[in-house]
């Protein structure tokens, strides 16, 4: 389950970098008045809110150690 989870949060990450690749994409290319930015900007943040807490949750029930770096 632990190795399935991390799979899922390093496929989620890659989502989040296409939507930010996409976005900048439509805003290089598209005219006036489109909306296709602002919209893959929104799923990419919608996206990033559920990777956070999918590691909070991961963290949580224990499938993820934080390294502790700086204790």
């Amino acid at each position: 389950m632990e190795t399935i989870y991390k799979y899922a949060l390093v496929i989620l990450l890659l989502v989040v970098l296409f939507n930010l690749g996409q976005a900048l994409f439509f805003m290089m290319t598209d005219k006036d008045g489109s909306k296709r930015t602002v919209w893959a900007l929104t799923r990419r943040i919608g996206l990033s809110v559920l990777l956070i807490l999918m590691v909070v949750f991961g963290i949580w029930m224990g499938w993820i150690h934080p390294h502790g770096v700086g204790q």
